[in-house]
């Protein structure tokens, strides 16, 4: 999972270092599009589901798919009382007990479904061909690392409203990991860049 770190106040670049995808436990991370006070609020009541977890000391923890059920409650709850909750909302994870991995998508509606590749917001329109088009099951680490950095880097060239700067988490059966923030090589000295009425 990959997502910058930019979090605008209208049209203004106002947060620059913003970690839009966090850990739920062991096993499980949420990223998020759309209004981060939102996000925030999500991100309380699922450490208090996570703290209520450790409180019981049974040896639980709540899986990627409880995660995302949980969710699609929280945001249909708050669609139906006209208040929403303006994000769309990424669970990723891994599975202990069904050793699998896990990726399934909320949005603001509470609509919700699994599948292995997701994107939001903008990237629903710029990103998702390009992964339909290089994803594989079989896929190794480097392969889809380069990948989602391929879809940030087109997205960062076709979006006034981004910034080059971005996390990228991973979760696997040793637990997860998220990266500090990083930047990516670009290139603005393409000819249709430099001059778009050029005809070849």
């Amino acid at each position: 999972m990959i997502s910058d770190t930019l979090a605008s106040y209208g049209s203004m670049a106002r947060y620059k270092s913003v970690q839009r995808i966090e850990k739920v436990n062991d096993g499980a991370i949420v990223g998020a599009s759309g209004e981060f006070s939102d996000f925030q609020y999500i991100k309380d009541l699922l450490e208090d589901l996570t703290d209520e977890e450790f409180d019981m000391d049974d040896g639980c923890e709540m899986s990627p798919s409880q995660i995302h059920s949980y969710l699609s409650r929280v945001m249909y709850n708050r669609r139906s009382k006209v208040n929403p909750l303006y994000n769309q909302l990424v669970i990723g994870g891994y599975d202990d007990k069904k050793k699998t991995g896990y990726l399934g998508a909320v949005d603001m509606y509470g609509s919700t479904f699994k599948e292995n590749i997701v994107a939001t917001g903008y990237g629903m329109y710029m990103a998702l061909p390009l992964l339909r088009k290089g994803h594989s099951p079989d896929m190794e680490e480097k392969d889809a690392r380069a990948l989602l950095e391929k879809c940030m880097t087109v997205l960062f060239y076709r979006d006034c409203r981004t910034i080059n700067k971005y996390n990228i988490a991973k979760v696997t059966a040793s637990g997860v990991e998220i990266s500090k923030p990083y930047s990516l090589p670009t290139k603005w000295d393409f000819k249709r860049f430099v001059n778009p009425h050029l005809k070849e």
